[in-house]
Formats: structure tokens, sequence, C-alpha cells
């Protein structure tokens, strides 16, 4: 490949002859980004980067080519896919720890809600189990905790539940 018969397809305005015979470069650049742990795919994200890289340096007036089209556009490409790679494991990375974050805080409302079960009486956590888990209509609760009527089993439930709701409030004051 002839470096000087490329500049001068650029100088006369040929640039799709130009290009084509830089594409001749690809499976080498190819193979570096592929050993660097991307796909074929990202090679050639990589590669017309690259040669868009060295147009427009060869659109500036003072830009002189000191070395081959591939020295040049192999640096290029190695420092583009280094920039991608940093800036994707960055975002992996930000992506894990929030992830993480909403996790614990997922397990501390779930270790407060536990707690503030733990500490209803006996007769509280049996209403709201018979409700919540069980999935039972008041009638049948009033029956099982023998109440008067499902009104009485509603009410009591409510108490209940207020009770749990405040002492999670507390729980995670305390936290």
């Amino acid at each position: 490949m002839n470096s000087n018969h490329i500049l001068e397809l650029f100088k006369n305005g040929q640039k799709e002859k130009a290009f084509k015979k830089l594409y001749v470069l690809y499976p080498r650049i190819e193979k570096l980004i592929v050993s660097k742990g991307g796909q074929k795919q990202d090679a050639l994200d990589v590669f017309q980067d690259a040669l868009i890289v060295l147009y427009r340096k060869l659109e500036s007036s003072d830009f002189k080519l000191t070395a081959s089209f591939y020295t040049y556009l192999y640096s290029v490409s190695r420092f583009i896919w280094n920039d991608k790679r940093k800036s994707n494991n960055k975002i992996i990375k930000e992506g894990l720890y929030e992830r993480i974050e909403n996790d614990v805080n997922e397990e501390k409302k779930y270790k407060n809600a536990e707690y503030s079960f733990s500490q209803l009486g006996k007769r509280c956590k049996q209403i709201l189990i018979l409700f919540y888990y069980k999935e039972l209509p008041f009638k049948q609760i009033a029956l099982l905790m023998k109440f008067s009527s499902e009104k009485i089993a509603k009410n009591e439930k409510y108490k209940c539940l207020s009770k749990a709701r405040m002492l999670y409030k507390n729980s995670i004051k305390l936290s």
C-alpha cells in the first residue's frame, strides 16, 4: 500500500477510492480489537471512528503524516478502544454500585419491617398474618379470632397495621 498514492487520492477529491484502499487495513485492526476483548462489531466501529479522525486530520492544512497509514490507524484505533473500554467499565461500575446500594437499602427496609412485626403483640401478628399472608376475608378472621363481627376484625386489623407502621417509622429513625 502506497501512502503517497492514498494521500494524492484524498487531495484530488477521490475519497471513496482512498477509503477503499484503507479498508484493506481493517482485518489487522479487527485482530487488535478482538485481542483486547472486543467483538467484530466493536472493531468495525473503532475502525470507522479512526478513519473519521484520519480524515479530519487530513483536512487540516498543517497535518503531516509521519508514519504509514497502518501505523497511524493502529495507534488511533488502540486509543479509541481503550477510551471506549474505560467509559464502558465506568458505566458498568456505576450501574453495579447503584444496584448494590438499592439492594442494601431494600434489605434495610425488610429488616426494619421484620423488626417492627416482631415487636407487635401475638394477637396483632395473628390478625395481620390471617389478612395479608393467608388472605382470609374479615368474616373468617372474626370467626377465628372470636370477634363478635367482621367490622371489629376490620378495626383491629387497622389498629395493628397502624401500630406496625409506627414501629417501622421508629425503626428507620434508629437505623
